[in-house]
């Protein structure tokens, strides 16, 4: 647990730091430390995880953060492309390889009955939004399937894991509502989309440090067991 505080207090100040500059409106801040947050998540994923098992679970890890960083920067490092288009293939892709962490790498039950809730706020969503999404309404409808399923498939994990699954999903839905019916939303809405985006992101990451660990954990209690 220390050494999970100490590998997360930087991305978390950040965190912090991107939330109240976008509230107070100073974008002199909060663009800077946008493409800073998944640079530090990925640092407190090596430093919380030294000494563990560097295997498939880490390398898809550190895949989907660079993915969602991609996501973060498609505005700034592809200018001549219409950002959302570019966002949701990047994110689509991290969102892909969280899944399979989640469904095959560290799972420890069923998908709970409460998940179906992801499934119709989906369906919501797209009856919502759908006469504002124009062409992007496949991309979108296919990027929000995803979503959602990153969030069924998280609800089988590490309840720091379904936690951030969850907040994850809340943050897209949010903006989702920024881009295509900006009219519903209030000024606060990018602080508390940035916010919630941060703490899924952060949960997950150490909600997946946690579930390895404790794996490997139960491997050496059985193999102490069998040569016992």
């Amino acid at each position: 647990m220390r050494r999970l505080l100490i590998g997360f207090t930087p991305y978390a100040v950040v965190s912090l730091v991107h939330v109240v500059a976008l509230a107070v409106g100073a974008e002199a801040v909060a663009g800077p430390t946008k493409l800073l947050l998944m640079p530090l998540l990925a640092f407190a994923v090596f430093w919380g995880g030294r000494s563990s098992r560097w295997g498939t679970t880490y390398t898809l890890l550190f895949l989907a953060i660079a993915l969602s960083w991609l996501g973060d920067a498609a505005g700034t490092l592809f200018p001549t492309v219409p950002t959302v288009p570019m966002m949701l293939i990047f994110f689509g892709l991290a969102h892909l390889f969280y899944i399979w962490i989640f469904w095959r790498r560290i799972p420890i039950q069923r998908v709970p009955k409460w998940a179906i809730v992801y499934g119709l706020w989906w369906g919501l969503l797209l009856w919502l939004l759908g006469p504002s999404l124009g062409s992007l309404f496949i991309p979108v409808a296919v990027y929000g399937l995803v979503l959602a399923g990153t969030a069924v498939a998280a609800s089988r994990c590490h309840p720091l894991v379904a936690a951030g699954g969850a907040f994850f999903f809340a943050s897209d839905a949010l903006l989702a509502f920024q881009l295509f019916r900006p009219e519903t939303v209030s000024d606060w809405s990018s602080p508390l989309i940035m916010f919630t985006y941060c703490l899924g992101q952060g949960l997950i990451a150490a909600g997946v440090i946690v579930a390895d660990r404790l794996q490997a954990a139960a491997i050496e209690a059985e193999r102490a067991g069998d040569a016992a």
